[in-house]
């Protein structure tokens, strides 16, 4: 049945973006209706496609889910389509992205008379701001979110990965705000309402680079394809026999990377011990390593890097995916049914061990029901008493819900800074001896006698809204306070190699003796149970191992990378979606369950269309570059200026006829030979020069307005940084100003995801190091000041970090 089999779900409108947080819905049993025109959603004509001519993007968004039309020409359409909404507990709505020919329904009496309805409404940028009317493609929205100009070569023009990247974020997002409310309605009993800005999901990838700048000034440009600002070597190079994904952060890492590799002159040379002189002397450093990789196969290197513990991952290509047993084993890589046709696809990536998703399934028809539960007719009220409150006054979804969190560095933090954005109680616990390392790697006496680490602007990022202790788990104390703090929690977050809390006596088997309630998640690279678990590795080793760089990039090219650390914030956005799902079956049950994410995995959907496709025909992916196996022209042009660009698409004939208009080629838009995208394609490197021809006249924001005021999807590329001054972002209030010790007044990014007009309020800023420690100890668990200060004086607490190889000097140290 699934954990989720009690929800009802309606979707409505085409959005790539609301189908994929549906998805993940039916993956966990519930029943989503999908309402399509006569002629089907539009989605079902996105490339690629199989064999049969069926959409594989289209198919991997919907499999689990029933298909209904409902024709908007039928005079009882509103009716059909709002008794539907009235038999569901939840109503997904992706018109203002693409209406479908969806009837047009009363929502605000349909929420008054259903009040314990959940509505999530998806828009490409917010009913609000300079950018609210504005027409968006995957690329587009990229472009603007900071995602594509650091990536490719030198001189341009940016590169970026094919499309479906802001759907599966957003989707997340999506799927996030609904299971909160979810939570939030086992509690209270009422609905809730919640926009999703698909735009502002994206920022979740660039934040990270964003604050580095905020921070270091604006330093950031382009170096070249697969290098990435500020760690180097973090990249994709070829060996004797495959692609071998490299990420070099540490200075131990370095240090072994060289020792791999015989190159003792550079692992000497005091200048290359942090990234920053590194990324000085790429060239010189590349010239000694890249011939040293060809002489074994990239699976040889993988092998040695393990015994060194260097994160270096063997790149796989689509049809090594498909051939991995262990995937298949996990769900990861999961039958899927399209009419005729069997293939294989990405599974579920929420890996709860107890109700564990669906694996696989069945694409609908338009029109097919998949025999689920029959509708409940709803007695509808008559709306004539006063309606609910609205949303916003209420209490945070999560009120209540209290999170431990062991997680360090960006993927674990995002997962419980989302959770403590939602409302929960987060309790961050860290050492004095090893903090959090996203607080900086530098271990130097002057770094740690200055507090540098508490000066580190991404750690307060991703940090906010959650308390902050110190224990020192290596000791029996530390480990006992943290025993009595989860024997009252809900969820438990890690992110360590998956060993490690077990080996300190806190894996779940034993904690779950503790406290049965308890959902505890393990955020582990490649999973607790695969042949990698010992690999190290940080986000850009996971975009390298998922099979995505394969597809991305020019037709006879390199894998290329798009982000220098994508997995984490996928891998963070999962997990939190995942400890949702569990803690909902928790709620009802009063049973908890340990997940086990494997973050690799989390990136497989970004690659799901080639998959399916390659499953089904066994042909290679199509390379295209920037251009769009669909949209034609689509690309990245030049403008006025210095390393200024724009993204533009034409997504259909009546786009491209206003961008020829806007251009000055009529001749163009009156040309019958130009009227299809495959008419166009022929000469796409003319029209290409042409578009460039006008843009290069223009500033990227001046070009954007023209183009987007005729109704074309077009974007500037900006550089992480100009988000902080992004004219839509700061009309919508996105980022809001923090006060932080060691830092002072800062911005701080909001979520995507709203309840009324203002973004969810950031309540505290990130922990200084052991900040909370008296206020927990004391308030939660009943400890006296002595045994505080005993705690104190043995090192087993604190709120400052200790010189290395020095004695600790306990008087300096408060609690």
């Amino acid at each position: 049945m699934g954990v989720l089999s009690h929800l009802r779900i309606v979707e409505i409108g085409s959005s790539a973006a609301t189908s994929y947080c549906t998805r993940l819905f039916a993956d966990f049993g519930a029943n989503v209706q999908k309402v399509e025109p006569s002629a089907g959603d539009p989605l079902r004509g996105s490339a690629p496609f199989t064999p049969s001519g069926q959409s594989a993007w289209f198919a991997f968004l919907n499999f689990n889910k029933s298909s209904i039309i409902i024709d908007c020409t039928d005079p009882y359409a509103i009716t059909r389509l709002t008794q539907l909404i009235y038999d569901c507990d939840i109503l997904v709505d992706g018109r203002d992205v693409d209406a479908a020919d969806c009837p047009s329904i009363d929502i605000v009496t349909i929420r008054r008379r259903h009040p314990e309805l959940i509505y999530l409404e998806a828009s490409w940028f917010g009913s609000e701001g300079p950018y609210a009317r504005f027409t968006a493609t995957d690329s587009t929205i990229r472009a603007m979110a900071g995602l594509i100009k650091l990536v490719g070569p030198v001189d341009g023009p940016p590169s970026h990965a094919p499309d479906f990247q802001t759907a599966i974020l957003a989707g997340l997002w999506g799927f996030i705000a609904v299971a909160g409310s979810i939570v939030a309605r086992m509690q209270d009993g009422g609905g809730r309402s919640c926009s999703l800005n698909i735009f502002e999901s994206s920022l979740a990838l660039s934040e990270y680079l964003t604050f580095e700048a905020f921070a270091s000034g604006d330093i950031m440009r382009r170096i070249g394809i697969n290098r990435f600002w500020p760690n180097f070597p973090i990249g994709i190079y070829e060996t004797k026999k495959g692609w071998l994904g490299i990420s070099t952060v540490t200075p131990a890492q370095w240090h072994a990377f060289c020792e791999l590799l015989s190159l003792a002159a550079l692992r000497d040379d005091p200048r290359l011990v942090f990234n920053e002189n590194r990324l000085q002397n790429i060239e010189q450093i590349e010239r000694q390593f890249i011939p040293r990789l060809k002489t074994r196969t990239a699976h040889e290197w993988f092998a040695e890097g393990l015994k060194r513990k260097i994160p270096l991952v063997p790149v796989p290509e689509i049809s090594d995916l498909l051939q991995d047993a262990e995937k298949k084993a996990r769900g990861a890589i999961a039958p899927i049914q399209l009419g005729e046709e069997q293939g294989l696809t990405a599974g579920s990536m929420l890996r709860l061990t107890l109700t564990p998703p669906h694996r696989g399934g069945k694409v609908p028809a338009v029109g097919e029901q998949q025999g689920f539960a029959p509708s409940r007719r709803r007695t509808i009220g008559t709306g004539a008493g006063s309606p609910r409150r609205v949303d916003v006054d209420r209490r945070p979804p999560l009120n209540g819900i209290r999170v431990i969190d062991f997680s360090m560095g960006w993927a674990g933090p995002l997962c419980t800074r989302t959770l403590a954005d939602l409302g929960a109680d987060v309790i961050k616990i860290e050492a004095i001896q090893y903090p959090d390392w996203w607080r900086g790697v530098d271990r130097r006496d002057d770094y740690v006698e200055r507090q540098m680490y508490e000066r580190a602007l991404c750690f307060c990022i991703m940090n906010r809204n959650k308390r902050g202790i110190t224990l020192d788990l290596k000791r029996p104390q530390g480990v006992t306070l943290a025993m009595r703090l989860i024997a009252e929690a809900d969820i438990v977050v890690g992110n360590y190699s998956v060993d490690v809390l077990p080996k300190l006596g806190l894996g779940y088997d034993e904690l779950r003796r503790l406290n049965p309630k308890l959902v505890m998640m393990s955020m582990s690279a490649f999973g607790s149970n695969s042949v990698h678990r010992d690999c190290r590795a940080y986000g850009s080793t996971l975009e390298q191992g998922s099979g995505l760089p394969t597809v991305v990039g020019r037709p006879g090219g390199p894998p290329v990378m798009s982000h220098v650390a994508f997995g984490d914030a996928v891998g963070g956005l999962n997990g939190c979606a995942a400890a949702l799902v569990a803690m909902i079956h928790a709620q009802k049950t009063g049973q908890g369950q340990p997940i086990d994410l494997a973050q690799i995995e989390c990136m497989m959907p970004f690659a799901a269309p080639w998959i399916i496709v390659h499953s089904i025909c066994r042909t290679p992916p199509t390379k295209y570059g920037n251009r769009h196996p669909q949209f034609v022209p689509h690309g990245c042009f030049r403008c006025a200026g210095e390393d200024n660009w724009i993204m533009i698409a034409a997504t259909n004939q009546d786009m491209w006829h206003r961008l020829a208009m806007v251009i000055g080629r009529a001749d163009w838009a009156s040309d019958a030979s130009l009227k299809s995208a495959e008419g166009r394609r022929g000469v796409e490197d003319l029209i290409e020069k042409g578009i460039e021809a006008w843009t290069l006249t223009r500033d990227p924001d001046q070009a954007m307005s023209e183009l987007q005021a005729a109704g074309v999807a077009a974007g500037v590329v900006r550089l992480p940084i100009d988000l902080l001054k992004d004219r839509h972002l700061r009309s919508r209030a996105f980022f809001q100003d923090v006060e932080r010790a060691f830092i002072g007044l800062h911005p701080q990014p909001s979520m995507p995801i709203r309840e009324g007009e203002g973004p969810y309020a950031i309540r505290r800023a990130a922990p200084t190091l052991g900040e909370h420690n008296r206020e927990i100890l004391s308030g939660l668990l009943g400890l006296s000041d002595p045994e505080i200060a005993e705690l104190v004086m043995e090192g087993i607490i604190g709120t400052t970090m200790p010189l290395e190889g020095k004695p600790r000097n306990a008087s300096n140290v408060s609690s």
